[in-house]
C-alpha cells in the first residue's frame, strides 16, 4: 500500500462565474451563458504510466495472458468532451453544467493528480436556477480546496477511499452553504452529478435523477441511480425517516429523494430529513473497451433508455467524430420525442475514432465472398464479350 501524499493547497481556487472552463475547442457549451470560443488544441492524454507499479507491471509479458494485463494497463485515456443544452418546453432554464477536460490547467501546478485529469458535471435545477447556478460556480473551491481534496500520482485504495470522502464532504457543503446564502431561495434546489477522471480512474458521484452511462464495446452501463421515490430502496429510506410518497412525489412536492438545497423540506437544520443530499458512488477502471460516457438531466432518460442513448451517440461518433454534435443529437432526439423539461447534455469521449470498432453494418460491407467455378467461368466469358465490343 502506497502511503497518501500529504495534501498542499498553495493557491486559492477562483469561483466559476459565466466561464465555461475547457481545453479543446470540441468541449464547448451551448448553454443560455454566452460563452468565448477557446483555439483548437489536442485531446487530453498523457504519455506516463499512472505509477511506477503498472510500469513494473509491463515487463515480462510475453505469453497471451500477461499481454492482455499489459494492454490494460497500458491504457490511457485520451479526453474529448462535447455538450449541448436547450430550454425545452419550459418557461425558464434551470439547468447548469461544466466540463473541463484538463483540471491541471484550472488547479494549476501546486495540485498533484494522476494524469489525465478531468471534471464534469450536471446540475439539474429546480424552484428556480439559483441552487444550481451556485453549485456550478462554487463546485471547484468546493471539492479541491473546502474539502482538502488528497493529491497524489499513484492511484491506490486508500488515494479512492479519500476521493469518496473528500467528494461526499463536498456535495455535504454545498447543501449547507445553500441554505446560508441569502440569494438563495429556501425552494430552490438541484441535483448533482459529476465525474472525476483520474488517469484510468473514472469516478461517478450522484445526488438526484441524472444520469451517467458508459459505453463499454457498444453496451450501456449505468453508472449513476436514479434517485426517484418510486425505486423501491428510495421509498424504503424515505418512510423509514417519516416521509411519504404520493403520486410519485416525495411528500407530495418533489420528484426526486436526493437533492441539494430544498431547505424548505429539511428544516430545522440537523433534524432527520427524508429529502438528503448525500451522493452515491460508482468508480471503475477504464480500458480500451471504454469509448465515451454520457452525463445527462432527467429530461433526456424520461423518453428514452440508456442503451437508446448510447447507440445513437455511437452512430453519430463513427459519422463524424464529434462529441458535441452526438450532444445536441441526444438532445435534440429527446425533445422529438415530446420530453417536457429542461435538456443538458455532456459527451465525454475516451478514444479516438481510429480505436473503435467498426458497426456490423462496417463489417457487413467489407465482407468478402466466394465464386463457384461454374460462376467464374460464365463471368470470364461475359467480360472477353465485352472487350470484344
Amino acid at each position: 500500500m502506497v502511503a497518501e501524499a500529504e495534501v498542499v493547497v498553495q493557491q486559492s481556487i477562483p469561483v466559476l462565474d459565466h466561464v465555461q472552463y475547457r481545453s479543446c475547442s470540441t468541449s464547448t457549451s451551448c448553454s443560455n451563458l454566452q460563452e468565448a470560443s477557446s483555439p483548437g488544441c489536442e485531446p487530453i492524454c498523457s504519455p506516463k504510466p499512472l505509477s511506477a507499479d503498472l510500469a513494473r507491471s509491463q515487463t515480462d509479458t510475453r505469453s497471451p495472458e500477461n499481454t492482455l494485463v499489459s494492454t490494460v494497463l497500458d491504457f490511457v485515456p485520451c479526453l474529448r468532451s462535447g455538450s449541448f443544452s436547450d430550454i425545452g418546453p419550459r418557461r425558464y432554464m434551470e439547468d447548469e453544467h461544466i466540463t473541463i477536460d484538463d483540471l491541471s490547467t484550472q488547479l494549476g501546478r501546486f495540485f498533484g493528480f494522476p494524469k489525465p485529469s478531468a471534471f464534469y458535471g450536471v446540475f439539474d435545477g429546480h424552484g428556480g436556477p439559483e441552487a444550481a447556478a451556485y453549485v456550478r460556480k462554487n463546485v471547484l473551491r468546493l471539492i479541491f480546496e473546502d474539502a482538502k481534496f488528497p493529491q497524489t500520482s499513484i492511484v491506490d485504495d486508500a488515494f479512492l477511499v479519500d476521493v469518496e470522502n473528500s467528494l461526499r464532504k463536498a456535495f455535504l457543503s454545498a447543501d449547507l452553504a445553500l441554505a446560508d446564502d441569502s440569494s438563495v431561495s429556501s425552494s430552490s434546489g438541484t441535483t448533482a452529478l459529476t465525474a472525476l477522471i483520474l488517469g484510468r480512474l473514472l469516478m461517478v458521484a450522484n445526488t438526484g435523477d441524472c444520469r451517467a452511462v458508459l459505453c463499454r464495446k457498444g453496451e450501456a452501463i449505468d453508472m449513476s441511480q436514479d434517485h426517484r421515490p418510486n425505486y423501491a430502496s428510495e421509498r424504503r429510506r424515505v418512510e423509514e425517516l417519516g416521509g411519504y410518497i404520493d403520486d410519485g412525489y416525495l411528500n407530495g412536492v418533489l420528484s426526486v429523494t436526493r437533492a441539494l438545497g430544498d431547505w424548505d423540506m429539511k428544516l430545522p437544520r440537523g433534524s432527520a430529513s427524508p429529502l438528503i443530499a448525500d451522493p452515491e458512488f460508482r468508480q471503475v477502471d477504464l480500458t480500451e473497451d471504454d469509448e465515451f460516457l454520457i452525463m445527462g438531466c432527467d429530461g433526456i432518460w424520461d423518453v428514452m433508455s440508456s442503451q437508446q442513448a448510447v447507440s445513437l451517440v455511437r452512430r453519430g461518433l463513427r459519422r463524424h467524430d464529434d462529441p458535441e454534435q452526438c450532444a445536441k443529437d441526444l438532445v435534440m432526439e429527446a425533445l422529438r420525442l415530446n420530453t417536457f423539461d429542461n435538456l443538458t447534455v455532456i459527451v465525454v469521449c475516451f478514444t479516438s475514432l481510429d480505436h473503435m470498432e467498426p458497426s456490423p453494418s462496417q463489417q457487413r460491407r467489407f465482407k468478402c465472398c466466394s465464386l463457384s467455378a461454374e460462376a467464374l467461368s460464365r463471368l470470364g466469358c461475359l467480360l472477353d464479350s465485352n472487350g470484344t465490343h
